[in-house]
């Protein structure tokens, strides 16, 4: 036979937080960590990295791909130079991307290129651009 408590079962979550005993780290000692960085990340930094910080990154799409010999991901950035000064960094990685030579750790670029430009004129000058990366997995 099962007994009837009138105590809230629940009372516990919406009490104060100071006298739940928590039996893992610390938060502080949590926020201390940072989450590790995908490959993706490392590859959008290095391409903020060409352009000095100018530039915003507005899609990233990734495309896991294998031959009998090689096997690796495709990457396609579209970044985003609003202004004069962010525009002329746009266009610096434009002619910088084809020989540059990125250290991306466990991954040789195996081809950087510019897929598509789009350069507006006017009062706020825009451009966006579409870096394509393919990599290949060392080893």
């Amino acid at each position: 036979m099962l007994t009837q408590s009138l105590r809230d079962p629940f009372a516990h979550l919406l009490g104060p937080f100071e006298q739940v005993e928590v039996k893992s780290a610390p938060v502080s000692t949590l926020a201390a960590h940072r989450p590790r960085r995908t490959l993706a990340d490392r590859v959008r930094g290095a391409l903020m990295g060409l352009t000095g910080g100018n530039g915003t990154v507005l899609e990233h799409t990734e495309k896991a791909w294998a031959s009998i010999t090689f096997a690796g991901t495709r990457h396609e950035v579209v970044l985003e130079f609003c202004g004069a000064e962010a525009v002329a960094a746009g266009e610096e990685l434009i002619e910088r991307l084809p020989d540059h030579e990125f250290t991306l750790p466990g991954q040789l670029v195996a081809d950087a290129d510019i897929a598509k430009v789009d350069h507006r004129f006017g009062a706020m000058e825009r451009l966006e651009v579409t870096a394509v990366l393919l990599l290949l997995e060392e080893g």
